[in-house]
């Protein structure tokens, strides 16, 4: 005889529906490009606002870690841009080990194309930006027009709906990914200061650390923590921008899940066979007791059954599509405008080198690159797109924001020409997600009217 359920209380269905809502909006791609934006709003109102000169005091306000002599005292700005950036780079590297192991880039005929695509992207909007800033100390910003934000440049071409064909969504990421990696081989290679062999021991401590616990099996991701505490201050002594500790991290997490004496899924479900007898003997009447151990190891088994690469990346992914980005934006997007001088030398040249560069050198350089890689028979276009799929991939490629930011910050010092590069970051960023947007728009009102759509090269 089927005995009904405990009744439900309504308040707990409302919740239930609201938290459902909620967790189902949070996974549209194109809110977190929205979150982004209103932060970013939010920042250039207070930076301009009556009470502008508090931003600068509050993110430039110092906060100390540690105790005693085993203490860093930063600035609020350093610990968000240095320290949660981390977690960011954490899942760029997350998402270049997948991507390697079973993505676009597993298969170098299938990378070929957004590899070529990259590399154009980064190459033609360097040069622009070189033509105008011939100056040693204006040339370092060079590199802030390469990179491409994932979550804004995604969230633009998800709101051109379905009818973008999945395979440019799938060559917009690709091409994103790799220019993350171009992205953090500049930092590295261009942007770091001179190196310290003292931080070293910390580096490779954290290091061999990591592939211990791996060896040990150990599957929980904050057993993690002091190894990777301890290969960031490695890096932030050596000299290397500390964040990339994240992406060394992420490339050295398995793509496969933890292999014990029994596989994840067989424990499942022998567990939930044995929790179906014990409901039915005992006739619902369970020592709570008896299932400690248990739930203890389907808590184990459940947690085990993905690769950790795409458990810490799925655990990860709100933080910082929610709360890491945003906070980041709002720590760098405050450009004061009133105080803003163009007659100071570089600036002008710096905002107008960044901005072409977003605007026009990413998509001339990411069609063309990619028209040439397919006419010499290197690769070809994914199926279901055209050129026309292409060009908006290259305009929304122009949407730099979030990587762009942080290699602005990287290359001046000098605050009006750091606010000259942020401005042209702001302005070629909101720029090429409007054009996006636009041809975007009228390419899928095309090929709804019936346009011919044969200007595809195989």
């Amino acid at each position: 005889m089927h005995r009904p359920g405990p009744r439900v209380p309504p308040e707990r269905l409302v919740a239930e529906r609201v938290f459902n809502a909620l967790e189902r909006f949070l996974h549209v791609e194109a809110v977190s490009g929205v979150v982004l934006l209103i932060v970013t709003a939010a920042a250039l109102i207070w930076a301009n606002s009556p009470a502008g000169a508090s931003y600068q005091h509050f993110w430039h306000a110092p906060v100390t870690f540690g105790f005693g002599e085993y203490s860093i005292s930063q600035s609020l700005h350093f610990w968000v841009n240095d320290g949660l950036m981390t977690i960011f780079f954490l899942v760029v590297g997350l998402e270049i080990r997948r991507e390697i192991y079973e993505g676009a880039l597993s298969n170098l005929r299938l990378a070929a194309l957004p590899l070529a695509a990259a590399l154009g992207g980064v190459a033609v909007p360097a040069i622009i930006y070189s033509i105008l800033n011939t100056d040693p100390a204006l040339h370092r910003g060079w590199a802030i027009p390469t990179a491409t934000d994932i979550a804004f440049a995604v969230g633009v071409l998800a709101l051109l709906g379905r009818a973008i064909p999945p395979s440019v969504r799938i060559l917009l990421l690709a091409l994103a990914i790799i220019d993350d990696i171009v992205a953090v081989l500049i930092i590295a290679f261009f942007y770091s200061s001179g190196l310290d062999p003292s931080g070293l021991p910390f580096a490779i401590s954290g290091v061999l650390l990591v592939l211990v616990f791996q060896r040990l099996g150990i599957g929980n991701a904050f057993a993690y923590v002091m190894p990777g505490a301890l290969l960031w201050i490695g890096f932030l002594m050596i000299g290397i921008h500390p964040a990339l500790a994240g992406v060394m991290l992420g490339l050295m997490t398995p793509v496969v899940p933890l292999v014990y004496r029994e596989r994840p899924l067989a424990v499942v479900a022998r567990l939930l066979d044995e929790f179906g007898r014990r409901a039915q003997s005992d006739e619902g009447h369970v020592d709570p007791r008896s299932l400690l151990e248990p739930v203890k190891q389907l808590r184990r088994a459940q947690r085990d059954v993905l690769p950790p690469v795409t458990r810490v990346q799925a655990a990860l992914h709100p933080w910082v599509a929610f709360g890491i980005m945003p906070l980041f934006a709002l720590a760098n997007a405050g450009v004061a405008f009133g105080g803003f001088d163009f007659e100071i030398a570089g600036t002008q040249s710096v905002m107008l080198g960044v901005l072409l560069g977003l605007v026009l050198g990413k998509p001339i350089g990411i069609v063309l690159a990619s028209w040439l890689t397919v006419r010499l028979g290197w690769c070809q276009l994914p199926p279901d797109a055209t050129w026309r799929g292409v060009l908006v991939v290259g305009c929304l490629g122009g949407i730099g924001f979030t990587m762009s930011i942080f290699v602005a910050n990287l290359a001046f010092e000098s605050e009006p020409l750091l606010n000259a590069a942020k401005l042209g970051v702001l302005a070629g960023s909101g720029c090429a997600a409007v054009i996006g947007l636009i041809v975007g728009k009228l390419i899928v009102r095309g090929e709804r009217a019936g346009t011919p759509a044969a200007d595809s090269v195989r």
